[in-house]
């Protein structure tokens, strides 16, 4: 079963509170998506570890429910 862009950006939120989270379903299918994130949290962390962050944020829903998820991620 596929998310909606509600539940992705209620779990990134809970683990990144002050997160800005802008979403987008590339394919029109639930299941391709695109977020772009904002955080003071991700100020001094790498790419890597602020895309980790998002990943752990979806709590192992990512390749399951959710598919596909480019993430974009910029300090605040």
């Amino acid at each position: 079963m596929a998310m909606n862009l509600n539940e992705i950006e209620t779990l990134i939120k809970e683990a990144i509170p002050d997160a800005i989270v802008e979403i987008q379903d590339l394919a029109g299918d639930g299941n391709h998506y695109s977020a772009t994130i904002t955080s003071s949290q991700f100020s001094g962390k790498s790419k890597i570890e602020q895309h980790k962050m998002v990943y752990n944020s979806l709590k192992g829903r990512m390749g399951n429910e959710l598919h596909a998820l480019a993430i974009k991620t910029k300090e605040d």
